[in-house]
């Protein structure tokens, strides 16, 4: 390329420069408050964007805690509702209960009149199997030891060694489980 050929070149090029200068705008120098303006603006919207923010946790927060809450009565009301069912008969049977301790003092006092004593025994047991399917347990309290959660110690017996503290040493009316949980507790007498 000769010397020529370069400094044709290079006014092109000027040329090209100048060309493109004059193509963009001229902008005046920003000055400081105009400067400020714009970064407020932007402090502004990246602040209220901070704030949605936090708004949009505390209403995520609020939700998930109303819907644990919503679960928990869900779940404690069909506990309720199921344990209703199951023991909604505990009622007629507490009150059936008396019959069914008339009815064993009058098995033990039949000692004479043994057909009489049959009838009364069919009865006796086409009773308990009824209240037993509806989920009624008697309690074996006698030789047990004792326990304020299932016996009532109507009286205290002094015991004949030291191995018989604490139990029962007679019941004076049976206690009844009802589907696992306790009905009536028994009233024993408890050696000491």
């Amino acid at each position: 390329m000769t010397q020529e050929d370069k400094e044709k070149e290079q006014e092109k090029n000027n040329q090209q420069d100048t060309q493109a200068e004059a193509a963009q705008p001229e902008t005046e120098p920003e000055t400081p408050k105009e400067r400020r303006k714009r970064h407020d603006r932007h402090g502004e919207h990246d602040h209220k964007v901070q704030e949605m923010g936090e708004k949009l946790a505390e209403m995520n927060d609020k939700y998930v805690r109303l819907y644990s809450e919503y679960e928990n009565y869900r779940k404690r009301t069909n506990t309720e509702k199921a344990d209703l069912i199951i023991n909604g008969s505990k009622d007629m049977i507490k009150a059936i209960l008396p019959v069914v301790d008339d009815m064993e003092r009058a098995l033990s006092a039949m000692a004479d009149g043994e057909s009489a004593k049959e009838g009364v025994q069919l009865i006796y047991n086409k009773l308990m199997n009824t209240l037993s399917q509806k989920g009624l347990k008697p309690m074996e309290a006698k030789g047990a030891k004792f326990d304020e959660n299932l016996h009532e110690a109507v009286t205290q017996f002094p015991a004949a060694d030291e191995g018989q503290k604490g139990t029962v040493v007679d019941v004076v009316e049976k206690g009844y489980f009802l589907n696992d949980k306790v009905l009536r507790y028994a009233k024993v007498v408890v050696a000491i």
